[in-house]
């Protein structure tokens, strides 16, 4: 099978029980991601993320269409000041526990995966802006973290 990286898109941050949401896009149609299969990710994405504890409520989701019926939608939230919390959801994937192959009908994943290869660039921008603009700084400064996004671009390499 031949690798092809995947497009990344930037979506506008939202706030979910309390967190401030940076979102990522992951998908191979320039098109992205269907506004149906959107609205049930973001439905789910409430028992993704776990009680606040003291860390700015701050979280980053990357939500991936797959090329086949799959959706996948990984949280990951700042917790005990410097660690990610990880909980995913997915559909349309039934090899890995979906009901069904139903691209909005997002279950709760309980494996251990934190995210596939295209899924997975976020992540260390993230600690990187984290580190930066939470933990650096003499005075940590939750907006300019939740600012530093990744550029539009593929998953591979920005622009």
């Amino acid at each position: 099978m031949a690798f092809t990286e995947k497009l990344l898109r930037v979506h506008p941050e939202i706030v979910v029980g309390g967190r401030r949401v940076k979102r990522y896009h992951v998908t191979a149609d320039p098109a992205g991601i269907e506004a149906d299969v959107q609205r049930a990710a973001y439905a789910r994405l409430p028992d993704l993320l776990p009680e606040p504890d003291g860390t700015p409520a701050a979280a980053f989701v990357v939500l991936h269409r797959g090329g086949d019926n799959g959706a996948y939608l990984n949280a990951y939230s700042w917790v005990w000041d410097n660690v990610v919390h990880f909980a995913g959801a997915a559909a349309g994937q039934p090899v890995i526990g979906c009901p069904d192959d139903d691209p909005t009908h997002f279950v709760r994943l309980e494996r251990p995966w934190i995210g596939c290869v295209w899924e997975l660039p976020p992540i260390l921008h993230e600690r990187d802006a984290w580190v930066r603009h939470m933990l650096d700084p003499e005075h940590p400064d939750l907006d300019a973290y939740l600012a530093d996004v990744l550029s539009d671009g593929t998953t591979g390499g920005r622009s």
